[in-house]
């Protein structure tokens, strides 16, 4: 029997997965099921669009409140306290510079269940994490990403 992905979080990223597991369950479902029973109400369901989009949108809700339960089952939190501020890891935001251009950005290291780059949380799983964790102030750092080879310098980690 194969162990399960632990899904690294802070508490936070955990609360909101609670928040949209209760929705899921609490509204969605209820939403999902009434628009179903509308569509059974137009007749034949063979060439019923309406009853084939329900059905598939009940299914997406189904599985995501399955995925939630199991990311919230296996969560391991990061607790910022425990861990080493000189040394780049999870729940640490990182500010670095690009090489030799000096472009700075500024990025949280959080699990993937609440990574969001458009509000600067990258996931320890992406390429980025992974080269810049462990990292300390000062290192420079090669950063295999999918559009090629990057050079980093972090600034500084808080």
């Amino acid at each position: 029997m194969s162990e399960d992905k632990k899904f690294y979080m802070t508490l936070d990223g955990k609360a909101k997965l609670e928040q949209e597991l209760e929705f899921l369950k609490s509204e969605k479902r209820k939403e999902v099921v009434e628009r179903i029973k509308i569509a059974r109400s137009f007749g034949d369901l063979s060439e019923n669009s309406e009853y084939d989009s329900a059905k598939e949108e009940q299914a997406f809700v189904e599985g995501r409140i399955v995925t939630i339960e199991k990311m919230i089952r296996n969560a391991v939190i990061i607790k910022e306290d425990e861990t080493d501020s000189s040394v780049v890891s999870l729940g640490k935001s990182v500010k670095f510079k690009e090489l030799p251009d000096g472009d700075e950005e500024v990025y949280t290291i959080v699990g993937s269940a609440e990574s969001d780059p458009y509000e600067g949380k990258i996931s320890n799983d992406s390429p980025m994490a992974q080269s810049l964790l462990g990292k300390t102030v000062g290192d420079k750092v090669t950063v295999q990403t999918p559009g090629g080879e990057m050079k980093v310098e972090i600034l500084e980690i808080k």
